[in-house]
């Protein structure tokens, strides 16, 4: 059994880095993801709530850039695997385009709950 190469804290970050590097170089998606927690933070906290709305709204945010960064380690993966069609492949990608679709659908539910409370909809 081969030992595992030790890694640092600092080589670990570095390698997060590079992959956060990558996904945003070629990942549209990804980029996407970004404008919509860019342009959905500067609403959260422009809105006339208070500051735990806010932070329940922003912090919603990064819930589907999780999402993204896990579809892009699929489809990497199953890439690397194979370039011919399988019925294996497709769903697997097909999985973590869903992680992104339930992740955007679970975001506008927290907006629509904290926002119905927020402005006193529902208690």
């Amino acid at each position: 059994m081969l030992n595992k190469p030790k890694h640092s804290l600092f080589k670990n970050g570095k390698y997060a880095l590079e992959g956060l590097s990558d996904i945003l170089k070629n990942e549209t998606s990804f980029k996407w993801q970004l404008l919509l927690l860019f342009g959905g933070l500067v609403v959260a906290w422009m809105l006339p709530v208070a500051f735990v709305y806010s932070a329940v709204l922003s912090l919603s945010l990064f819930i589907p850039l999780l999402a993204e960064i896990i579809n892009s380690a699929i489809e990497r993966v199953v890439d690397l695997v194979t370039q011919d069609y399988h019925i294996l492949a497709k769903n697997a990608k097909d999985a973590g385009a869903a992680i992104v679709l339930v992740s955007l659908v679970w975001t506008l539910l927290i907006w629509v709950a904290t926002l119905c409370v927020a402005f006193g909809i529902v208690d």
